[in-house]
């Protein structure tokens, strides 16, 4: 029969398991960070056992407290936590810690290990992923509560560190959180004054506290991190504080117990089969039984799973009454919660107001098209919530009569420059400032909350500001949109700095990144409807410039952009003689280039490539049939770097792109002088032929 131990014996015993279940994994690997496990594991043990709703045999369910590890590389505390409590994480893959294959990676990875919310590791950005977590509670809540059903109520909470807090990306998103007032958002700051390569007073010496209460954060400090009674008088006065986020700054010792505490030698090292031998004595652990739990801390630690049946099933409980009461809005939030566990089940006639645009010589520009896409469908898919970094009027991504996310009360302030609907949480416009790089994170963790779409917009060349966001994104494969505009040289008189050149080719280049750049307003409504439809993330690149709507009585259905590419225009009954091929605003050019080479009696394809990624996802037939490889003389007209054109054009084609940086001018101008002319491309295709 297990003794019954006093709380206090029970509580260091089980804070114990922790930090030698983590430091065992870390030194049976070789690799790995001891020095936040041995430090963190009180107040980590504090919020789990005594604070955090969670149900571990259903880590899925919809109103659970979300935790971020913003710390990743303390991802062996966060393992023993959740093999402890129950989560479907065996003691076997906590010794596979590292190793191929296993359920337990370096650092936490969406997807990969039973209860872990999202990808952190990269600091600041976990810092950033809660605070869009925050938003979505907040921003459901609002849209779906009614007095006596809170179907949406929980907190986020995460444990950061120095290296968190130093990142450029936590002041853009604790300066949000603290206008928005995100009273649910709780951090345990653990704050050891050790970095990976030093003494903090090497380089982060300002008041962190202070910093805090001026971005309009509560702050409480708990002078010592072993002080379980403090930790959880913290925790307590952060969630009493409705209109704050809470920094909780715990005095912590990195490496505690060991010959390294307090060095920057136990951050990212295994602390030694000698030192960790000296560790288990200096803290009364059994020295020779690496992986030893403890049967009363087992079973303590347990009870997390059936206090999260009782939370469920009282939840669910209450969710059959909401929907007796409110079954239009019970049936809406279903369809959000349902998505959020990887499927995709859209609303009846969600796209059915989607224009279809006439044929225009003059046309429109893309981002003007999206635009109006985007407020065709708003009103039909309660999912989608965004914004702009700062710049709605530029990339046209603000949603009417939608309202505007803010923590202020209700009213009607459009001539403050309101979207329609007042302010409050329960708004879909979201004003990110100008904070892309919070802003990509931000989604990121609106996504991973679930029951949301989110999309951010922002001119191309700034995508690079957003770029380890949009990495992460990819790797959890979360449904996030990107709206990029003025996405070419004819963004024109604002010059090099805000012209993108390379930014195409490097989004290309993320894995699961899908990027679509349409040619026209017809294929940006269908560009739309793919990155709605597909849960993935997608970035739309669009114009400034107005380029023209095609006929699609001359041209083929726009509809061919779900394949990547699609042959827009063909020979009558012959093999092409020369393929031109393009993207986005480049289309038009190739198709008037054409024209002029008609008259020299040349067989001519064209084949407009809005995604490089849905193309190279086709059956080889369907890719040979739009371009032949027996066609060798192929041209790619394309206004950003030429990397990656060259599978599609081969070692016979060639590549009209730009490979330097832009100029200030009219973009027309711009765009003339870097070559992209009717004659330019005519000249180029006739000198594919003579080879």
């Amino acid at each position: 029969m297990t003794p019954i131990l006093p709380t206090s014996t029970l509580d260091y015993l089980c804070v114990n398991t922790l930090r030698f279940l983590a430091v065992d994994a870390v030194q049976q690997a070789n690799s790995g960070h001891p020095g936040l496990p041995l430090g963190a594991a009180p107040m980590a043990y504090v919020l789990w056992m005594r604070c955090l709703k969670h149900h571990p045999t259903n880590p899925h369910w919809f109103n659970r407290d979300r935790f971020v590890l913003s710390a990743g590389h303390g991802s062996a505390l966060l393992y023993s936590l959740l093999h402890l409590t129950g989560y479907d994480l065996p003691l076997s893959q906590l010794k596979q810690f590292r190793r191929w294959g296993s359920s337990t990676p370096g650092h936490p990875e969406r997807g990969v290990t039973p209860g872990v919310e999202i990808s952190t590791g990269p600091l600041g950005q976990g810092f950033a992923n809660g605070v869009g977590m925050a938003m979505t509670e907040a921003n459901l809540a609002a849209r779906y509560n009614r007095v006596g059903f809170e179907m949406i109520n929980h907190f986020t909470y995460g444990l950061v560190s120095d290296g968190d807090l130093m990142e450029g990306i936590t002041s853009e998103a604790a300066s949000m959180a603290g206008h928005l007032q995100l009273g649910k958002l709780i951090y345990l700051y653990d704050d050891n004054h050790i970095t990976l390569s030093a003494s903090t007073d090497m380089s982060f010496t300002e008041e962190r506290a202070r910093r805090f209460d001026a971005y309009g954060w509560q702050t409480i400090t708990v002078e010592d991190g072993n002080d379980l009674a403090a930790i959880e008088q913290a925790l307590d006065a952060a969630r009493a504080e409705t209109k704050r986020p809470s920094l909780i700054l715990v005095h912590t010792h990195i490496g505690y117990g060991s010959p390294k505490q307090d060095t920057f030698a136990a951050h990212g090292s295994p602390l030694g089969v000698n030192e960790v031998r000296l560790t288990k004595q200096q803290l009364g652990w059994p020295k020779q039984t690496p992986f030893y739990i403890p049967e009363s801390a087992r079973l303590h630690f347990l009870k997390a799973t059936n206090r999260g049946k009782e939370w469920e099933l009282e939840w669910l409980h209450q969710f059959s009454e909401y929907e007796k009461q409110f079954p239009d809005l019970a049936s809406e939030l279903l369809q959000l919660m349902h998505n959020s566990s990887g499927n995709n089940t859209l609303p009846a006639g969600w796209d059915a107001a989607i224009p279809a645009f006439p044929a225009d010589s003059k046309g429109m520009a893309t981002r003007v098209a999206a635009g109006q896409v985007m407020n065709a469908i708003a009103p039909h898919l309660p999912a989608l919530i965004g914004g702009s970094a700062d710049l709605d009027p530029s990339t046209h991504t603000a949603l009417t009569d939608m309202g505007d996310f803010q923590a202020f009360g209700m009213g009607t302030l459009d001539q403050q420059g309101s979207h329609g609907g007042g302010w409050s949480y329960a708004g879909r416009n979201v004003h990110f400032g100008v904070r892309e790089h919070a802003m990509g994170a931000m989604m990121n963790g609106m996504a991973a909350h679930g029951g949301v779409l989110p999309f951010g917009a922002t001119f191309l060349v700034f995508s690079d500001y957003l770029r380890p966001a949009i990495r992460l994104a990819a790797l959890m494969r979360l449904h996030v949109i990107y709206v990029f505009t003025h996405d070419s040289l004819a963004v024109g008189e604002d010059g090099a700095t805000h012209q993108p050149i390379e930014q195409l080719a490097s989004l290309r280049a993320i894995p699961h990144l899908l990027v679509i750049r349409p040619a026209d307003a017809n294929e940006t409504a269908v560009a739309w409807r793919v990155a709605v439809e597909l849960c993935l993330p997608i970035a739309l690149i669009l114009t400034r410039q107005e380029v023209p709507t095609l006929d699609r009585t001359e041209f083929a259905t726009a509809d061919g952009l779900r394949r990547g590419a699609y042959i827009l225009a063909d020979t009558l009954d012959s093999e092409p003689d020369l393929i031109l091929i393009a993207s986005g605003s480049e289309v038009a050019l190739i198709i008037a280039a054409r024209q002029q080479l008609l008259t020299q009696q040349l067989q001519v394809r064209l084949v407009s490539m809005p995604s490089w990624e849905l193309f190279n996802q086709q059956p080889q037939a369907y890719r040979d049939s739009v371009l032949p490889p027996t066609v060798r003389a192929r041209l790619a007209v394309e206004a950003g770097v030429a990397q990656g054109w060259h599978r599609y054009v081969g070692d016979a084609g060639d590549m009209l792109t730009v490979d330097r940086f832009g100029a200030s001018a009219a973009g027309e101008v711009v765009m003339r002088e870097y070559g992209f002319t009717v004659e330019n491309v005519c000249q180029r295709a006739l000198a594919l032929l003579q080879h």
